[in-house]
């Protein structure tokens, strides 16, 4: 088969604008660790653009995942909350990366939300603790005891899921998943597209509607809790996408029209950056002008600042001291270079409280992992006393009952009828046996009659026996000498 030049063009701007067509731009405001080997978080406390917030415990942001529920103890909650809207009402899709592992029979539930009003300022809510809401919630936990399953919930505000007395009744879709304890990261994915709604599981689908439109303006959120026996929910990546490219800077665009709209907004901003830029020129003159000071390298209590800034990309300007030598007043005498010697100064203040912060920081991070090996080996141990404890109990109210039974009952109606027992006993044996006795020799004794035949017999066999001797002996030959 022979292709021109022009239908192999006509082919490949085809599949150029069909790629195009399905680009996927994400949402930046919305998502975090969209960028591979860079950490979801600046300065590991928050994340940008979101809330979080724990019930129980602090959630624990690392630098390439959130911890919403810890390992141990149980019976804490965490959530993240998206602070902007989804300001796009055509194609999008929401991706969450997660993990769950605890022990053998663990529980818990996580919940990918998308409601109209953000719940950063309320407890973190699961399923059945959430008050009334407009929006959607996926649920994974292990419904029915099946090992793993994804439900989807709709509410438009007037059912309160908290006081219904069967929300699991509620569901518009569902599929089993086994989440729990797969080493690996979960992909969980909701997309409206083409006017449908669909949701996937590692790629794979879940299911779908065509009756579900979801507005824009609602805010996202992820929260998870967990039961008595830990379930510890791991958050690496949520990724929010559209195919819009328009929409792909949507805080940026937002904040131009809201630019655009207040122009007095626009003035402030202006008079700000210039009022900074004469504060920095001064700087600049008053550190050529007062020689008494001298810059020196930065001591080590800056160490933890100056990895921050540089983590940031921030670069340390050089001409900033990080240190300044004492003066005299007296050798201070112009206005600027008061100025500029006091801003030295609470600058390098400033940046010795944060050195101060960054290490109060890093020793509540030990003494919180500390705390959690001293909790996992002190937990058998506990589990063990705790055993012992309830067989000591066990003990000592049977032996408290025993003795409650033993003062509290008259033993002497039991003695008397046992010492009655015992001589009726004696009684009857005393008057049965010399009857039985007798009985047994009348009725076995041998008669006289037989006793006589028996004596006659024994003579007759002794005659006869003598008579046998006496014939043979006589019937012998006789020997002469």
């Amino acid at each position: 088969m022979y292709l021109t030049s022009r239908c192999l063009k006509t082919i490949v701007w085809s599949a150029l604008a069909f790629s195009t067509a399905r680009a996927q731009y994400i949402i930046d405001n919305l998502s975090f660790g969209q960028k591979d080997g860079q950490p979801i978080s600046p300065n590991l406390r928050g994340i940008p653009h979101y809330t979080a917030k724990g019930l129980g415990w602090d959630i624990e942001i690392l630098s390439d995942r959130a911890v919403l529920t810890p390992p141990w103890p149980g019976n804490r909650r965490g959530a993240l909350w998206s602070e902007d809207p989804l300001h796009h009402s055509g194609d999008w899709s929401a991706e969450l990366h997660f993990r769950a592992s605890g022990m053998e029979r663990g529980g818990g539930n996580l919940q990918l939300w998308y409601t109209r009003e953000s719940q950063k300022n309320e407890d973190p809510a699961s399923l059945y603790t959430a008050p009334k809401f407009d929006g959607l919630v996926l649920v994974l936990d292990q419904y029915e005891g099946r090992g793993g399953s994804v439900r989807g919930f709709l509410n438009d505000g007037n059912i309160d899921f908290k006081a219904h007395h069967d929300v699991d009744q509620l569901a518009f879709g569902q599929c089993n998943y086994p989440y729990r304890n797969l080493g690996r990261f979960s992909v969980l994915k909701m997309q409206q597209a083409n006017g449908k709604f669909e949701v996937f599981v590692d790629g794979n689908p879940c299911f779908s509607t065509d009756k579900v439109k979801l507005p824009d303006g609602y805010h996202f959120g992820i929260t998870a809790s967990s039961a008595e026996n830990p379930d510890s929910f791991e958050v690496h990546k949520f990724l929010v996408s559209t195919t819009n490219a328009h929409t792909r800077e949507e805080r940026g665009s937002w904040a131009q029209n809201q630019a655009a709209q207040n122009p007095n907004q626009q003035a402030q901003q202006q008079q700000q950056q210039q009022q900074q830029q004469q504060q920095q020129q001064q700087q600049q003159q008053g550190q050529d002008q007062n020689q008494q000071q001298k810059v020196q390298p930065p001591p080590r209590v800056h160490g933890n600042w100056l990895q921050r800034t540089q983590e940031q990309n921030k670069p340390l300007d050089p001409n900033i001291p990080q240190m300044v030598e004492d003066v005299f007043a007296a050798n201070i005498k112009s206005q600027q270079d008061q100025f500029a010697d006091l801003h030295n100064r609470l600058q390098i203040m400033n940046h010795k409280i944060d050195g101060l912060y960054d290490m109060l920081d890093k020793i509540i991070i030990d003494n919180d992992q500390r705390f959690d090996q001293l909790m996992g080996r002190i937990t058998p141990m506990h589990d063990q006393i705790a055993a012992t404890m309830r067989n000591v109990e066990k003990v000592e109210r049977t032996t408290m009952e025993t003795l409650r039974d033993l003062e509290s009952k008259d033993f002497k109606d039991l003695l008397n009828s046992v010492h009655q027992a015992i001589h009726q006993g004696h009684s009857a044996l005393s008057n049965n046996i010399p009857l039985a006795i007798t009985d047994i020799v009348d009725k076995r004794r041998p008669s006289m009659t037989m006793f006589l035949l028996a004596a006659v017999a024994v003579q007759i066999m002794v005659i006869g026996a003598y008579m046998l001797y006496k014939k043979r002996r006589n019937s012998a030959p006789k020997k002469y000498l």
